[in-house]
């Protein structure tokens, strides 16, 4: 069950990751996209969306931090382990009710707004799910472990499994003496990977670089009564 689960598990989530981006980028492009609905409500996703974006922003930033970093990178520019503990922890519990906080909003306004309701896909509810699971065992794991119970230093296991498994050389008895919570928090973001390829996420994967280069577009109007006057930038005339 251990390799199963801290081996086995998180390289099929990096082949459907991976193997589902490409899949969905050619046989779907039309829907790589965020299926915005800010035309049908604007107040509640004016407050809801900020709060997720920025919130889950500091929450990846740290994750990449703490789990690809090691500790003695940091130990290296004079960043003692407690130092770092105290940043990660306050950054991440304030950073990790944000995220929450905006996803309820996100999700409150979803479910009451009768527009949006009916734009909601059964991919875009499974996500919601999955992310929302997500987010509350790690912000669970931290509160708990580290508010609660005195601290734990994942560094020193989640960190260098999660390292060994892009090294090739999975080491899964690091995990088996993990508090459940950081457990469970792990295996409900693969799962969250392997759904990403077939949800909405897919847009944080896109920058609008085609924008930069693309023409522009061409306007053409009917107006005889121009006259001498110069023809406005991105306007065309016909006869």
């Amino acid at each position: 069950m251990t390799t199963l689960l801290w081996v086995a598990l998180p390289y099929v989530t990096i082949a459907v990751f991976v193997l589902g981006h490409i899949w969905r980028y050619r046989y779907d492009k039309f829907g790589w996209t965020t299926r915005s609905s800010q035309l049908y409500e604007s107040r509640l996703l004016r407050v809801g969306s900020p709060l997720f974006h920025f919130g889950i922003l500091v929450v990846l930033l740290g994750h990449i931090g703490g789990l690809i970093i090691p500790d003695r990178w940091t130990d290296a520019v004079g960043i003692s382990e407690h130092m770092y503990h105290v940043i990660a922890v306050t950054l991440g519990t304030i950073a990790g009710f944000c995220t929450l906080a905006g996803l309820a909003i996100l999700i409150y306004r979803r479910r009451t707004v009768g527009p949006v309701f009916s734009a909601t896909t059964r991919n875009d509810k499974l996500m919601y799910a999955v992310l929302t699971l997500t987010i509350l065992l790690g912000l669970s794991a931290t509160v708990a472990a580290n508010l609660v119970d005195g601290g734990y230093n994942y560094r020193e296991t989640v960190s260098p499994w999660f390292r060994s498994i892009f090294y090739f050389q999975p080491d899964p008895d690091l995990m088996t003496g993990v508090p459940i919570l950081f457990q469970l928090h792990a295996l409900s973001a693969l799962a969250l990977f392997c759904v990403w390829p077939f949800t909405r996420l897919v847009h944080m994967l896109t920058a609008p670089v085609g924008y930069l280069t693309r023409p522009y577009i061409v306007y053409r109007s009917r107006d005889e009564q121009l006259g001498m006057h110069r023809t406005p930038r991105g306007w065309e005339r016909i006869s």
